[in-house]
């Protein structure tokens, strides 16, 4: 069950990193597109970039497949953003796009490596309510913004 964290108004879901990869295989694959289209749009949405567009990520690695390329290209791209959303978030080690790319090559490991990286920006936002450092540009919960939170 993936556990549903809200930031800054948005929802995220951390995934369990083996269950997203196994759901991969229990579905004959469909588990991935939607997998897919999901983190991309979370990318979207945490990074505040409107260049991002999940549908044409899906597209790639669906339809775009048949050219090969492609799938590969975008399966790289993902990988950035993953990156720059954990440089965002202040994640020391970072996911490799690269290894990314080559690790979807043996029975879609990339699933497991992506979800994993994503989790570990999601858990930095969860540390508040659970007693460690806030993450950066977050709040701890209960805390007044500078200027009491009120506009006036």
């Amino acid at each position: 069950m993936a556990e549903v964290l809200n930031i800054g108004g948005q929802e995220f879901k951390k995934r369990s990193p083996l269950g997203a990869w196994g759901l991969l295989f229990l579905t004959i694959g469909i588990y991935y597109f939607v997998w897919y289209y999901k983190i991309n749009k979370e990318a979207k949405n945490f990074l505040g970039d409107e260049s991002i567009r999940p549908g044409i990520a899906l597209l790639a690695v669906s339809l775009g497949s048949i050219l090969i390329i492609p799938h590969y290209v975008s399966i790289y791209r993902t990988g950035e953003r993953v990156q720059r959303m954990q440089q965002k978030a202040g994640v020391q080690q970072q996911l490799s796009p690269a290894l990314g790319v080559v690790a979807s090559i043996f029975l879609s490991l990339h699933v497991p490596y992506i979800q994993e990286n994503l989790n570990r920006i999601w858990t930095l936002y969860q540390r508040p309510a659970t007693g460690g450092a806030p993450a950066p540009g977050v709040l701890p919960p209960g805390t007044v913004p500078p200027g009491g939170g009120f506009t006036g």
